[in-house]
């Protein structure tokens, strides 16, 4: 706060400019003079430098909040921001409504668990008219590891919701909102998004999918040789954030994960590169994207199987504690075995495991 710059702090203009004259810059500078020897310097009368130190102290510190006030401020504007309801009752609860708008939402965990399932069916949520508590808009699906099937996502839609896909050619304009892309580098996702920027402004877009980002940034990394996987996803954390901040729109993101080796390296599982002979050696497994990633989403769900069970870990999120759902895949899509979370301890709800599951769909 002692760092603002008074020149933006709409003083009137005859003291912004003796400020200016005399280099006194930031709010620190100008409050760190008594008034008198302001007055002096700036040659202005007592009270027009009262004025003026009245307008820093009040922009420079801002007045204080209870924890009340804030509670109720996020509360304004969580309803205000809106959400895109899963549809899983459970997880909805934990998540305020479902799937924020205006920020990342990460689904991280092994190839074959269920994300891309969970991706089709968000997608035909946000087709659905609202009557149906859908967002009457158009989907934007980037699909980078070609695991995209309109088949099986018209069988979730009738199953999940017939009155409405067995209407003579509902189904085909649930689909026909759903636009899919085959993208294969970080510099196609940005020229793409970047074409499509006037139907995000306009709010024709109501859902943006990328399934996956990791697929992108094992492939540039083979391409650039020595640039590190954080530097490569620099430019597109900062383009994804302000797309869903100016359009107010979900953005979902699926990420893979990497087995850590004892010997600091890492092996993609999601690359079928001998990972099943060489599942021994791997002490853990952790989100294929960095450190830097995992700060710029808000919402981290972790899919993750053990002991023959499915679950859906709240990793990370601003309004839930750390819960896991187990569920399993269906023909209408993913379904909860119990709508009531358990509780994860300590760095439990970090831990992604992939031991004891087999994949019924072919999409993970």
């Amino acid at each position: 706060m002692a760092n603002k710059l008074v020149a933006h702090m709409r003083l009137p203009q005859p003291i912004s400019n003796l400020l200016a004259a005399r280099n006194i810059q930031t709010a620190k500078d100008a409050l760190s003079i008594p008034e008198f020897d302001l007055m002096t310097l700036l040659g202005v009368d007592i009270e027009d430098v009262r004025d003026a130190l009245a307008r820093i102290s009040k922009v420079a510190s801002p007045p204080y909040q209870t924890a009340l006030s804030l509670l109720e401020e996020r509360l304004i504007n969580d309803a205000s921001s809106g959400r895109l309801p899963t549809f899983l009752k459970g997880l909805d609860a934990v998540l305020g409504g479902g799937i924020p708008f205006g920020v990342l939402t990460e689904l991280v965990g092994p190839s074959g668990i269920g994300k891309t399932q969970f991706c089709l069916k968000l997608s035909l949520i946000a087709a659905l008219p609202m009557s149906y508590g859908g967002l009457d808009g158009r989907v934007v699906y980037i699909d980078t590891e070609s695991k995209f099937s309109s088949r099986r996502m018209i069988e979730m839609g009738r199953n999940s919701f017939p009155e409405i896909f067995y209407s003579e050619g509902m189904a085909q304009e649930m689909a026909g909102r759903i636009i899919v892309l085959h993208l294969t580098s970080l510099s196609e996702i940005t020229e793409s998004l970047q074409q499509m920027k006037l139907r995000f402004l306009q709010h024709e877009v109501k859902l943006l999918i990328i399934d996956s980002m990791a697929a992108f940034v094992s492939g540039d990394n083979e391409r650039s040789g020595s640039m590190s996987r954080d530097h490569l996803l620099n430019c597109p954390f900062s383009f994804l954030k302000s797309i869903a901040e100016f359009s107010c729109i979900p953005i979902v993101v699926t990420n893979q994960v990497r087995g850590h080796n004892n010997d600091g390296t890492s092996q993609y599982s999601f690359l079928g590169k001998d990972t099943d002979n060489n599942s021994e050696k791997f002490m853990n497994q952790v989100p294929a994207l960095g450190i830097q990633w995992a700060h710029a989403v808000t919402i981290r769900l972790i899919f993750e199987a053990h002991s023959g069970q499915k679950f859906i870990k709240v990793a990370k999120s601003p309004i839930s504690p750390p819960l896991a759902f187990p569920f399993t895949v269906c023909s209408s899509g993913i379904a909860l075995l119990s709508d009531d979370g358990i509780e994860m301890l300590g760095q439990e709800i970090n831990v992604i495991r992939s031991q004891g599951f087999f994949s019924i769909f072919d999409a993970s």
